[in-house]
């Protein structure tokens, strides 16, 4: 990783076209006008799922306005005049629907990591990645590229837990893995579920019931001490936290043991908070 370039996701808008290059980014670029079948996907993309509904919607926006913004190619390597599509595989797609045989192009000088790495960052960066297809991006950047976490930290702009909570997505059963994928389950919803034998029981329960990712993180702690007979599920407890969590505005969890007794926590990040839960409790 040492003698990798660095920024080059800050660097994405000046290759795509977005404002104008600099440096070296200039040296790596060009733009031109290519047939639309001297195209073709990258290996790379982390993307595996398009909406046909949002294509149709996007064709006939460029059959309309044409292609704004020209999309990010690099040069085969054993194919002379073909090029690979670094990032914009949707607009391509939707320009062949449109009936299009030319499209704008920007020509890049990208390495296959490179390349990774902004089809990666431009679909994250325009929320265009299920939870999923984002994990699988940073396991080929780990795998294939020797990423560790902090650099695919840095070079995509997120947090360390967030990369290896993403990540531990990928251990999740096949099922609930496929949730994620087809939009039924959120990542936020499916994070608790990691590493229980029954998770895809619970999964389907969620996605039955609707159940938010702060229900689940309950769901889960009660079915977790419930199997140690120390406390269980109660959906009306569950409603008068929530409940208290959004008059304080702050998190709580309420502990039931079977006999009724138990604890109710209230959390706090500051001493601000810490000074309005105590003015609240000690009120006469």
């Amino acid at each position: 990783m040492s003698g990798k370039k660095k920024g080059l996701g800050r660097g994405l808008s000046a290759l795509f076209g977005d404002e104008k290059p600099k440096n070296n980014l200039q040296e790596r670029r060009h733009s031109s006008t290519v047939s639309i079948s001297d195209l073709s996907r990258n290996p790379y993309q982390p993307r595996q799922h398009f909406s046909e509904q949002k294509l149709e919607e996007l064709a006939n926006s460029i059959k309309k306005n044409g292609i704004i913004q020209p999309i990010a190619v690099r040069p085969k390597k054993i194919e002379p005049g073909k090029y690979e599509i670094v990032a914009g595989e949707r607009r391509w797609l939707a320009a062949q629907k449109a009936g299009l045989h030319d499209i704008p192009v920007n020509v890049l000088d990208l390495s296959d990591v490179e390349s990774l790495e902004v089809a990666i960052v431009e679909n994250i960066q325009r929320d265009d990645l299920n939870p999923i297809e984002e994990a699988k991006g940073y396991k080929r950047l780990s795998e294939e590229f020797d990423y560790d976490h902090e650099s695919i930290s840095k070079l995509m702009s997120k947090s360390r837990s967030h990369i290896s909570n993403t990540l531990r997505l990928l251990s999740l059963p096949k099922d609930v893995v496929g949730m994620l994928e087809e939009g039924s389950l959120t990542s936020g919803q499916a994070r608790p579920l990691i590493g229980l034998v029954n998770a895809s029981s619970i999964a389907e329960e969620v996605v039955q019931k609707n159940y938010s990712a702060r229900k689940v993180e309950y769901l889960v702690k009660s079915k977790k001490s419930g199997s140690k007979k120390e406390k269980t599920y109660d959906a009306n407890i569950f409603k008068t936290q929530e409940r208290i969590e959004n008059i304080l505005g702050l998190k709580v969890n309420i502990l039931n043991k079977k006999n009724n007794s138990g604890k109710l926590v209230i959390e706090y990040k500051d001493l601000d908070q810490f000074q309005f839960i105590s003015d609240l409790l000690t009120k006469r």
